[in-house]
């Protein structure tokens, strides 16, 4: 976590207006009330914005499977050093399908034991995009070899999506949910 405390306190449920209330309806009704949520109320019109592509990105919409999907929002996390992000996509990526070795390997990128060469290919992409806001040729080759061309188009989209979400957390000074442990990679 870069940041010990919030920039932008989590606005709470008994403070909200009648459009916050609205705008986390949704989220209320699935339990999901994050407080990355609750600060995000603070800016109702970007919330809206942001809920609506990012609901597109985390959705079976995105045409890569769950589980490529996970590894790519999981690496992109960890690069942006992003602890809130982590540890919200830890759970959802091992019900998409990654093992707790997967995972761990996640922070190895590219080069950690075990990948299959599909994986290799989004890590790899992942890890271009986080540095230089580009896929080489040769990584694109590697992706097109295993992913059609709306999934190559969907690593892009995911890794944006989820180095804007990093950026959000990282710089408003998310804090962990409830019950929630921070990975100690991602201290500080």
């Amino acid at each position: 976590m870069r940041l010990s405390k919030p920039r932008f306190a989590p606005v709470p449920d008994d403070q909200w207006s009648a459009e916050q209330t609205a705008l986390a309806a949704p989220m209320v009704a699935r339990d999901k009330m994050l407080n990355i949520f609750r600060t995000l109320l603070n800016h109702p019109d970007a919330m809206r914005g942001f809920m609506g592509w990012g609901s597109y990105v985390l959705s079976k919409k995105n045409t890569l499977p769950a589980r490529e999907r996970e590894l790519v929002v999981l690496r992109t996390g960890y690069l942006c050093r992003s602890g809130y992000e982590w540890t919200q996509h830890v759970p959802i990526g091992q019900r998409a399908g990654l093992t707790d070795a997967e995972i761990a390997a996640i922070k190895l990128g590219a080069d950690g034991p075990n990948w299959s060469a599909a994986d290799r290919a989004l890590l790899r992409a992942t890890d271009e995009l986080h540095a230089g806001q580009f896929i080489t040729d040769a990584t694109w080759q590697a992706l097109s070899a295993h992913f059609q061309p709306r999934q190559c188009m969907d690593v892009v989209f995911t890794v944006g999506q989820y180095t804007q979400v990093s950026m959000i957390l990282n710089s408003f000074g998310v804090q962990l949910d409830e019950g929630q442990v921070l990975d100690p990679d991602l201290r500080g």
